[in-house]
């Protein structure tokens, strides 16, 4: 359990923070980056369930659980130490969930037939923000992994999370429809 008598500590005065294995980096290193941009999407997310109700508000609040598994399982870097070996990591079965109710929700939903705008209901467009910022999350992990040990479980939660908030969107867009893209639409 943590524990949070204090939340300032001066020891990111001057530039650095602390991972969860107790190492020092500079607070623009790739791997804060990341998990900072985990968090970032997470708060979307939090903004995005102000507007969710019934079941996929139960979905959105396990999506929350699951990206601070996720910055947890990033803030510890896979270095073989025995605070690694003990860390949270994101497993696959977290990304086999994401996977279901992708299939579940895209059930009731049209085949796309053109690319979709953010916008509709207020819960999709800030799904949309979600996804967007889930999606440099992605990115950045992605990053990590190229100069880092980091587990293909978490590389494939981000991938499938921006995948689950754009059905999740559309999905928050069934009473309205979804706003389609038209090309070339106001070239005259």
């Amino acid at each position: 359990m943590v524990v949070l008598n204090r939340i300032y500590t001066r020891t990111g005065d001057k530039g650095e923070t602390g991972l969860g294995s107790g190492k020092r980096v500079k607070k623009f290193d790739v791997r804060i980056e990341a998990y900072g941009t985990v968090d970032e999407t997470n708060a979307c997310v939090g903004v995005a369930r102000l507007n969710a109700d019934g079941e996929l508000d139960v979905k959105l609040a396990r999506v929350q659980n699951d990206l601070f598994d996720l910055g947890a399982d990033l803030c510890v870097p896979e270095d073989g130490s025995e605070i690694a070996a003990k860390a949270l990591r994101i497993v696959d079965a977290q990304v086999d969930r994401l996977e279901r109710e992708i299939d579940e929700m895209n059930e009731a939903l049209q085949p796309l037939r053109s690319f979709v705008l953010p916008g509709g209901t207020a819960l999709a467009a800030h799904l949309h923000v979600a996804r967007t910022v889930c999606r440099r999350a992605e990115r950045l992990i992605v990053k990590l992994a190229q100069s880092e040990p980091v587990g293909a479980a978490a590389v494939k939660y981000s991938n499938r999370l921006s995948d689950f908030l754009f059905v999740a969107a559309r999905y928050a867009n069934l009473s309205r429809g979804d706003v389609l893209w038209v090309p070339g639409a106001n070239r005259t």
